[in-house]
């Protein structure tokens, strides 16, 4: 079986983003077209479509005001070129100027079978698998990296959303398993 990487990360916009917000207007010009980047990128398959052009909100996921960004790639090596790569560097370096620093870490990574699309479900239950194991097989972040199964039965299909929590892609990154 041939699988893919997917990842969800988790975000807390400044402001609600439901109204205007002169706080964010450098995030939402930034958006679409580091969108459109992955789009193109070596490796990308898919990612969750955006509403109206704005931010992919959680309803009833705290306060309203969670962005999310869900998305499947062939590779580690290929979702890490691009979120550590020149076209999206300027997101992450200025991310603290839009989002709410989190206690929790903000990305989960997992494998799918190639042709699967996760979806918000399967993708909060990942992040609470992760909140509450740590890094595992089934939900890990690019500090601890896991290699896909080696058998189909290492897919476990999506669950109720459960929390909050994620890993982030900070320290040195390491193979697990």
């Amino acid at each position: 079986m041939t699988w893919h990487l997917a990842q969800l990360n988790v975000a807390r916009p400044m402001r609600a983003v439901d109204g205007p917000a002169p706080e964010l207007t450098g995030f939402f010009t930034l958006l679409v077209p580091v969108r459109a980047l992955a789009d193109d990128a070596p490796g990308f398959v898919w990612q969750l479509p955006l509403p109206d052009g704005g931010p992919v909100r959680v309803p009833g996921c705290g306060d309203g005001r969670i962005v999310v960004n869900l998305s499947v790639w062939e590779s580690v090596h290929a979702l890490a070129d691009f979120v550590y790569g020149p076209e999206h560097a300027e997101m992450i370096c200025r991310s603290r100027e839009w989002f709410v620093s989190q206690r929790e870490e903000h990305a989960v990574l997992w494998w799918v079978p190639k042709g699967h699309v996760p979806d918000l479900d399967e993708a909060f239950e990942r992040r609470a698998l992760l909140q509450r194991r740590g890094p595992s097989p089934a939900a890990f972040c690019f500090r601890k990296i896991f290699d896909p199964p080696a058998d189909p039965a290492g897919f476990v299909p999506s669950r109720p959303r459960t929390g909050p929590g994620l890993c982030s892609p900070m320290g040195p990154v390491t193979r697990a398993g």
